[in-house]
């Protein structure tokens, strides 16, 4: 178990929960690599049928930290949140997350990569890049339109208009609405039906339902491309020196 990701296995499931609760599970440059390291392994091990990802402490997370982004010391196309979103994307295991509280950024674009997602009542979207003077991540710009449609991913993406539980179902961004305290064993159990399947037929289906990797993968980098641009610009300082100097609450 890395700092804040908690890495456990349940029968065939591996359960990836960040778990960083203190700070609403602000995803670190390490937690991502954590993270990234352990679908890796997920893929390697046979014996792994599929993932469920979550958070503790009744968030999901917060999406990135920011203090911890700014103080990364290489460039900024190389911060571990692209090498995350890379095998996200590449995950050859059925990917299932468990969904409570804020789901911030990439908290809310990783369930474009998800094969089913499970949302609390009080679970609350947001992807608020513009605001920082960014761009989306994730392939966000090419997968949300395509589930949504264009008008609510405008909305989303370029008002940073935030949603919860029910509009993530309405608009087929989650497959339903289970009580806090049912969330996960209710998530382990529909990840246990999947790993229970015949393992080249689920492979071959997500690659279907997914299309055209080449194309997700091109947008990925074009993303991150245009994201390490914008970090250098005037506007998304000004956004991040705004966001740091607010009074945290008490």
């Amino acid at each position: 178990m890395a700092e804040y990701v908690k890495i456990e296995r349940d029968g065939a499931i591996l359960c990836l929960t960040f778990d960083r609760p203190e700070k609403k599970n602000a995803l670190t440059g390490a937690m991502y690599l954590a993270a990234a390291e352990a679908l890796i392994t997920a893929d390697r091990e046979e014996s792994i049928g599929a993932i469920l990802i979550g958070g503790s402490g009744g968030a999901f997370t917060a999406g990135n930290d920011i203090a911890d982004f700014l103080q990364f010391g290489g460039e900024p196309g190389e911060f571990p949140a692209f090498a995350f979103i890379k095998t996200l994307a590449a995950s050859q295991t059925p990917l299932i997350a468990a969904i409570e509280g804020p789901a911030i950024g990439i908290g809310a674009t990783m369930i474009l990569h998800c094969d089913l997602a499970y949302v609390a009542p009080d679970a609350t979207f947001r992807m608020p890049f513009v605001d920082l003077g960014l761009v989306p991540e994730a392939a966000s710009s090419l997968l949300l339109p395509r589930r949504i449609g264009m008008a609510k991913a405008s909305e989303f993406l370029l008002l940073g208009e935030p949603f919860g539980a029910q509009e993530a179902v309405r608009l087929g961004l989650a497959n339903a609405i289970v009580a806090a305290d049912r969330l996960r064993p209710f998530a382990i159990e529909r990840a246990k039906w999947i790993a229970a399947k015949p393992r080249e037929a689920i492979q071959a289906t997500r690659r279907l339902l997914r299309g055209d990797v080449q194309e997700i993968r091109a947008r990925i980098e074009e993303e991150a491309r245009l994201f390490a641009g914008a970090l250098q610009s005037a506007e998304a300082r000004a956004a991040f020196a705004a966001f740091l100097s607010k009074p945290k609450p008490a």
